[in-house]
């Protein structure tokens, strides 16, 4: 895995990962000489290592901390507003960041902290020695498959030998290893390295699609054995059985035991490696006694026996927001699609979805501006497009459907979209922000965004902006290498309008985006032409969006990704912005985020104002790709002493006007506050002066 390492020329090193295009900076007191150093003297896997000398680091932000000694006790958690100071030993110093990253010294430490930055002084000059793993996971694999459902089962089983553990710490996310890929052929052949891990746990399931499907995450998240069985049932070693059909369906029984299973996992591994104070954990001890240290300790088969044996209604109201849910069709050519489903710990549900007609999914916009064809076929418009609806899941914070048709209401993700992120080439330079607008009209929209893209002192971005392009330049700009394209313009049946015709993004020999948002009027089509020819996902539109509503949508789209949002979860707080909203959808990967965020958990804020000195403030996190399910955050708020599930929401904080105004400065994110989705740096300016 190629990390970069690149001394700063006032003193410090940049950490970047150009794969997943993240950045970190480390500061110190005077410049630094990198040199390569050894990776195995570090107690976790790492990808690559550097060492240097200096007598002091520090970090521009305050992530979670835990210091441990040459036993591999931890010795010392650091958190914001913290003092700690440590003797003279061998330490090693776990950073959870974008990238993760472990310190190995032999000195005495000091460590303090404040709201925006942590410092770690050696007292003198000392060898350092940093280590990095990248978040980026590539498959496995590759099992290949028939579409028997037996051999199906067993290509299940195999899928969890990518899990790097089978304690609870599978519940953090950089310890789930990406599956291995799947391909359909005319026989079974399994890789002798993919074997699954021996847990004693089997899931019997009957033979079909529909009940294997939903399943494979389940079995994937336990290292269970997927057997055929008449009665849906986990069965154990021991001698323990659970059945998965009674008072619910069968689907939401799996994934009731997903959710508790890996919750539980999460609050138990705070017995282990990762003694963190969790807020879930002081939570759930205030209603049941659960041995959290014994269960540390048992097998896996013993261990979710007793998991098993909690009431689901004693940790409903405690689980995490569930990052995605995808429907699937249950036929063969879903199969390809599990590893990339299991990935993100995707609650599956097989659909037989509803088909719609075109009139039920579009706005009306008579007599405004929109950014389509005033003589556009209505029946070129939906001809080639069939439209679906399948039940919605209101537990999902993101939810998608895998299929031929077109969703309403949901993303659409393709398997082709997940191999180009897999194909992604490394990049060595600054976050590349592309924005074309093809339509002085829409200048608006252009000012807006080319104010937001690369506002963030913390990144190396780089903007280029277009205007008014015809077809050859257009098609030069979508075959340049760019992390994400910002089109502001009109697309019509043949393609985008250019200055001299239109532009079909099929004809492009080459695209190098990854990621784009095309604000225009029923861009659905070239944006999946987009991702055909080798982007990973973007946003789109279903039907014409008239102008005003469209600008605030992508002015809202631009922020939140500049805010290290993924796709499908700034579209989510995005369609409340506007009527049109309904009429955006992601395509292809939705969980690729274009930047980091700040604090490395993207953040919504919900604001309520109680009097006029007293707010109350909860912080919801949405996990990202990079920073799966599983993951941790606290805020930077010094009455807050655990950490949140990082698809959680904190607990309500009550905040005075002075301590609110402090927490709003610290980064910009969204706030919902009367309503209304706001902004942390505007809103701190009108408190203050309320």
């Amino acid at each position: 895995m190629n990390i970069d390492f690149a001394p700063l020329e006032d003193g410090g090193l940049e950490i970047a990962d150009p794969i997943e295009r993240v950045h970190y900076t480390l500061f110190t007191p005077d410049p630094v000489s990198v040199a390569e150093a050894d990776t195995e003297q570090f107690r976790f896997p790492v990808d690559a290592a550097a060492g240097f000398r200096s007598q002091r680091i520090t970090l521009p932000t305050v992530p979670a901390t835990l210091v441990r000694d040459e036993s591999e006790t931890v010795v010392a958690q650091v958190e914001h507003f913290s003092d700690e100071t440590l003797p003279s030993g061998e330490y090693s110093i776990e950073l959870s960041l974008p990238l993760k990253l472990y310190i190995r010294v032999e000195s005495a430490i000091e460590f303090s902290s404040d709201d925006e930055r942590l410092l770690i002084d050696f007292g003198e000059q000392t060898d350092v020695s940093i280590g990095v793993r990248s978040k980026h996971e590539q498959p496995a694999g590759t099992i290949t498959t028939t579409d028997r459902p037996r051999d199906i089962m067993k290509t299940v089983t195999a899928l969890s030998s990518s899990l790097k553990t089978i304690s609870p710490e599978r519940s953090l996310p950089t310890l789930r290893g990406h599956p291995p890929e799947i391909e359909l052929g005319e026989t079974l052949s399994i890789p002798d390295e993919l074997s699954a891990p021996d847990t004693g746990i089997e899931l019997h399931v009957p033979p079909t699609y529909r009940h294997i499907f939903p399943a494979a995450p389940l079995a994937y998240y336990l290292g269970a054995e997927m057997r055929p069985g008449e009665e849906p049932q986990i069965v154990t070693e021991g001698g323990y059985t659970h059945e998965l059909v009674a008072a619910h369906s069968y689907e939401e029984r799996i994934a009731r035991t997903l959710k508790q299973v890996f919750f539980l996992d999460c609050v138990t591994r705070t017995e282990g490696l990762y003694p963190v104070p969790l807020r879930e954990r002081t939570s759930l001890e205030d209603r049941i006694d659960l041995p959290f240290g014994r269960l540390y300790e048992l097998s896996p088969a013993d261990r979710l026996a007793t998991y098993l044996d909690v009431p689901y209604s004693a940790v409903e109201d405690l689980l995490p927001d569930w990052k995605l849910t995808t429907h699937v069709s249950p036929t063969a050519e879903t199969i390809e699609t599990l590893p990339y489903l299991i990935n993100d710990l995707a609650i599956v549900r097989t659909a037989d979805p509803q088909t719609v007609s075109r009139s039920s999914v579009e706005d009306s916009g008579m007599g405004a501006y929109t950014r389509g064809s005033d003589t556009r076929s209505a029946v070129n418009q939906s001809s080639d497009t069939t439209y679906v609806q399948v039940e919605d899941d209101d537990e999902a914070v993101e939810q998608a459907w895998i299929g031929d048709e077109t969703p309403v209401g949901l993303s659409k993700a393709t398997p082709e979209a997940y191999r180009n992120r897999f194909d992604r080439d490394p990049s060595d330079g600054d976050i590349s922000i592309t924005v074309v607008c093809n339509d002085d009209r829409m200048d608006r929209e252009r000012g807006v965004v080319d104010d937001v893209y690369g506002s963030r002192t913390d990144l190396p971005f780089e903007v280029a902006m277009h205007h008014d392009l015809t077809k050859e330049e257009l098609a030069d700009v979508l075959a340049q290498p760019s992390d994400f394209l910002h089109y502001i313009g009109h697309i019509e049946d043949g393609g985008f309008r250019c200055t001299d015709g239109l532009l079909d993004v099929a004809d492009v020999e080459t695209i190098g985006i990854d990621a784009f948002l095309l604000n225009a009027c029923q861009s659905y089509h070239q944006g999946m032409a987009l991702i055909e020819g080798g982007a990973i996902g973007g946003v789109v539109t279903l039907s014409d969006v008239v102008n005003s509503g469209a600008i605030r949508i992508g002015s809202t789209l631009s922020r939140l990704l500049n805010s290290g949002f993924p796709l499908r979860a700034a579209l989510k707080i995005a369609k409340g912005e506007s009527i049109v909203g309904s009429q955006y959808l992601v395509i292809g990967d939705g969980g690729l985020a274009i930047t980091q965020a700040e604090s490395g958990t993207p953040i919504l804020i919900q604001l309520e104002q109680k009097d006029d000195d007293k707010f109350n403030v909860c912080l919801r996190g949405f996990p990202t790709t990079s920073g799966g399910m599983g993951g941790i955050f606290s805020p930077h708020i010094e009455q807050v002493a655990n950490y949140t599930l990082n698809s959680g929401t904190t607990e309500s904080i009550n905040l005075s006007r002075a301590d609110l105004l402090d927490f709003l400065r610290l980064e910009k994110v969204p706030v919902r506050f009367d309503g209304r989705l706001r902004w942390s740096s505007e809103l701190a300016a009108e408190i203050s002066v309320t």
